[in-house]
């Protein structure tokens, strides 16, 4: 027998509520602390600027849509850049407020489209960013990253050397997460990230690849080590046009939300409010030094599951992490996780953004016929792939903003019935004299 339907509003009784809120803070967990360890940022930090970015927006859409937001992994490549070890230049916590002024733009882009949207509409967003240019631009978030995940991680292990048996350990971490995905069905099969972390985590530690020290030494409790952010143009242009990539990511987990719960946000309460609490969010979580927020589609798929769509289901995941992040063990416990481990996770979940993107274009049928397409959608992986950077006077545009920047104007400036015109010519030509 199906199991009784949890509407949005509905409170749970708080024996029950603690389960479902802590499979929401299992699902989401792996993901969201995952793109912190990446880039250098604190995962304290990170799981505090989680859980209140969710309670903001749930406040903000007026408690109507029931979503967790999390670590956007949109932003690795450009906050790595920024975060990047530069010795005797500019200190660990300088290069965090940079890269923080950058993330506080982030939810400022959010917050100036969700106004635009509640005015004038959404159908200009869709001109701006058709599939032809979004979804390229999402393959080049996760093809840009698989030297990272496959050289620099599962080989090397982040030592700089090739070491075959911390390369075995990558895979053994990639098999376990791939079988999860495949064969686990129910709540674990919604988790498979985290499953392969932790049996990652197991094969390393029997091949004592893993160091505890850090774990041993942490404090028991500590208030999480906050960064107040600087703003730098920079990293400003650098981390604000790849908000149009996850303000797209938004609208499709706004959709698929809607349609498992069987309500339509996009009208109630509408997608300026739902875009406009990721929007504050993000931007909270760059003021107190947490990299910017996303909706979670892992979380949207407990939801299918389960049939739970309670925001008070949701908020008490939110409250959850909160308490985690008072815990430096906990932290302490995260880093230790080998590099390897997650270089072997990585080879997934990268490919799986790739693919995403190659989806989004099979999805909206774009026609590579077109040498509009074609154009659009070459230039934009060969400059984002091949690492290419502009430089406008004290300001770098890297590669993965750079793609997104010409991906928008070659779609603004090519003309559109180019392929039809020269077909009518072919036709023509071809046209037996009479």
């Amino acid at each position: 027998m199906r199991a009784r339907t949890i509407g949005v509003e509905e409170r749970v009784p708080l024996l029950q509520s603690v389960p479902l809120s802590l499979q929401h803070l299992f699902a989401m967990f792996g993901a969201t602390v995952l793109v912190p360890f990446l880039v250098g940022l604190d995962t304290s930090v990170t799981l505090f600027s989680s859980g209140v970015g969710t309670l903001l927006y749930i406040a903000v859409t007026k408690g109507r849509v029931p979503a967790y937001l999390g670590s956007s992994f949109a932003f690795i490549a450009a906050l790595s850049g920024i975060l990047a070890v530069k010795p005797g230049q500019v200190a660990p916590d300088e290069r965090i407020a940079l890269a923080m002024g950058g993330c506080v733009t982030v939810g400022v882009v959010y917050i100036v489209v969700s106004a635009a949207i509640a005015k004038f509409g959404s159908a200009w967003i869709e001109k701006l960013l058709p599939p032809v240019v979004i979804g390229p631009v999402v393959m080049v978030i996760g093809l840009g990253l698989a030297g990272v995940a496959v050289n620099v991680m599962a080989m090397q292990g982040g030592t700089g050397t090739y070491h075959p048996e911390f390369f075995r350990v990558a895979l053994a971490a990639l098999v376990i997460a791939i079988l999860a995905a495949v064969f686990l069905r129910g709540f674990l099969g919604v988790i498979p990230v985290l499953i392969g972390i932790v049996g990652g985590y197991v094969v390393a530690l029997v091949a004592g690849q893993v160091d505890l020290s850090g774990v041993a030494a942490a404090k028991t409790f500590a208030v999480p080590h906050f960064v107040f952010p600087k703003f730098d143009l920079g990293a400003m242009l650098t981390l604000a046009p790849i908000s149009l990539v996850v303000i797209t990511e938004h609208i499709g987990h706004l959709v698929v939300t809607s349609n498992v719960v069987g309500r339509d946000f996009m009208k109630d309460p509408g997608l300026h409010r739902s875009l406009g609490g990721d929007g504050v969010a993000t931007a909270v979580a760059g003021l107190m030094g947490g990299p910017p927020n996303t909706t979670y589609g892992e979380n949207i798929g407990v939801m299918a599951i389960t049939r739970v769509f309670s925001v008070w289901v949701i908020g008490g995941a939110a409250v959850f992490a909160i308490a985690m992040s008072f815990f430096p063990a906990v932290g302490a416990l995260i880093r230790s996780i080998p590099t390897q481990v997650m270089g072997g996770i990585c080879i997934l979940l990268f490919g799986i953004i790739a693919a995403a993107g190659l989806r989004m274009l099979v999805d909206a049928k774009v026609d590579f016929a077109s040498k509009r397409n074609l154009i659009i959608t070459s230039v934009i992986l060969v400059i984002g792939i091949g690492g290419a950077k502009i430089h406008l006077g004290p300001v770098e545009l890297g590669e993965m903003s750079l793609a997104t920047y010409v991906g928008i104007l070659l779609n603004l400036v090519l003309p559109r019935g180019i392929d039809a015109e020269e077909e009518k010519a072919v036709v023509a030509e071809t046209q037996p004299d009479v």
